[in-house]
């Protein structure tokens, strides 16, 4: 049986702007502060472990947002024209 470990915790106490907060709060239907620090602490470093494009090409699900309709899987597996 295997024990998980609890990460180490760090208290801080920091001054937000209640504006951003409240707004955070309503788009990620988060419950509290603390959590909403955490969930954004997390996107950040993995953004920035890809150099931030990485949630861009997870996002697009192979969607083009230039090209309404443009599927990249669908024009691998349709017939090419044959060049004699």
């Amino acid at each position: 049986m295997r024990v998980k470990m609890l990460p180490t915790l760090h208290r801080t106490n920091v001054v937000l702007d209640e504006n951003i907060v409240q707004q955070a709060l309503k788009l990620s239907k988060l419950k509290s502060k603390r959590a909403i620090i955490d969930k954004a602490l997390h996107e950040y470093i993995e953004n920035h472990k890809n150099n931030g494009l990485d949630w861009l090409i997870k996002s697009l699900d192979g969607e083009s947002p230039f090209f309404e309709g443009y599927d990249y899987k669908a024009m691998r597996s349709r017939s090419l024209p044959k060049y004699k």
